[in-house]
């Protein structure tokens, strides 16, 4: 009888992997760079730093108070687009974002200055009913079926008309002030207006790391809080995406969310979620921004949902859902707050930053897509 000999190495009643099987073959660096989605808003960004480094180095673009300033764009649409890069990986939009910023906004300002609440019970007023209209969008898009766009295009002009309907029914007009002063007074406001880390600043000022006035104080008193919430929620989103089962659920439903329900997935809960998550960060900006200038303002926040999607698009984010990152997103903002103040810094006619946006966009999809081909070997 003739032995038969198995490799030791191979469980009995198996027979080895063919060598050439893409089970096991080795993956380069170079792909495993390629197939994360944040890889072209992190090139853009370098590239961005050093084109403005070149052409506005000697502006103030990169002194204290220039770093400042576009971080503080940046914040602004980096909150937001944390929001719609989760939304849109699991394969929706949410156009009603800019339209909810000046809702939210009026319903801080309105029962503050007109019906004498504290800020912290207008805020907390604020937040519910902004979770309460997103649960609704996502709930109307399950519900029905019908596209995201449809839904929340239909949001975008409900919650706008209804920010100017009610604030001149309770006001008499579109702009409302005098949110300052009772904010100065209130334990919730500081948590979404000021700065943190102003004793570092002031160090940094005394030994001439930043600019400072001719009183020794620095010229940025701190980090603005702003730009914290914006690195919170990114960091918070990012945690979700990928260390999370709701991060594998957000996947999985902007793959395929007929093959995420046949396993199991809530598919209804993670998009009602998620309508709720762009409706909270897009409250968290209409907070920021009362507090700050101690007014609410009927038209804020507009055009802001394409914003916030061009950034999550930029960041690496597919329209068609089941790929992208929160971190590629925050890139995205970073690119986009950095070319907005550096062509005011360069010089160049501000008039031409929407030409430059649309074509950022326009390359972005067309590097993602590339990138996206490369990472899967062809395969789209």
């Amino acid at each position: 009888m003739t032995s038969i000999q198995t490799d030791a190495r191979m469980p009995q009643g198996r027979s080895p992997l063919p060598a050439g099987d893409e089970r096991v073959r080795s993956v380069s660096l170079l792909s495993r760079l390629l197939s994360r989605p944040e890889l072209g808003a992190m090139a853009g960004t370098v590239l961005v730093f050093v084109f403005f480094g070149i052409t506005a180095g000697s502006s103030g673009m990169f002194s204290a108070d220039g770093i400042s300033n576009w971080l503080v764009v940046s914040a602004q649409l980096g909150i937001l687009a944390v929001g719609a890069s989760l939304l849109m990986i699991a394969g929706e939009f949410d156009l009603s974002i800019g339209s909810m910023i000046g809702f939210a906004g009026m319903m801080i300002a309105i029962p503050t200055v007109f019906f004498g609440w504290p800020v912290w019970l207008s805020l907390v007023f604020a937040f519910s009913g902004a979770l309460a209209i997103g649960a609704f969008n996502g709930w109307l898009v399950v519900r029905t079926g019908l596209p995201s766009f449809i839904v929340s295009l239909a949001f975008l002009f409900i919650l706008r008309g209804m920010t100017i309907a009610l604030s001149i029914l309770f006001t008499n007009r579109t702009i409302v002030g005098g949110v300052k002063d009772p904010a100065a007074a209130d334990w919730l406001a500081p948590l979404f207006s000021g700065t943190v880390l102003d004793g570092l600043f002031r160090w940094m000022g005394s030994q001439g790391l930043i600019e400072t006035f001719p009183d020794g104080s620095p010229l940025v008193p701190g980090l603005p809080v702003l730009v914290v919430w914006w690195a919170a929620l990114t960091l918070f989103g990012a945690w979700i995406l990928l260390r999370t089962r709701f991060g594998n659920w957000i996947f999985a439903v902007g793959g395929d969310q007929v093959a995420a329900r046949n396993m199991g997935v809530p598919v209804a809960r993670v998009k009602i979620l998620l309508f709720m998550g762009t409706a909270f960060c897009a409250t968290v900006f209409a907070a920021c921004q009362v507090m700050e200038f101690g007014s609410a303002a009927a038209d804020r926040g507009l055009l802001k949902e394409f914003e916030a999607i061009i950034a999550a698009v930029i960041g690496g984010t597919l329209l068609t859902g089941g790929y992208g990152s929160v971190i590629g997103a925050a890139f995205g903002a970073l690119i986009f707050g950095v070319v907005q103040m550096g062509i005011f810094y360069s010089g160049v006619n501000t008039d031409w930053f929407k030409v430059f946006l649309g074509a950022m966009l326009l390359l972005a999809v067309i590097v993602n897509n590339y990138i996206r081909r490369k990472a899967t070997g062809g395969r789209s």
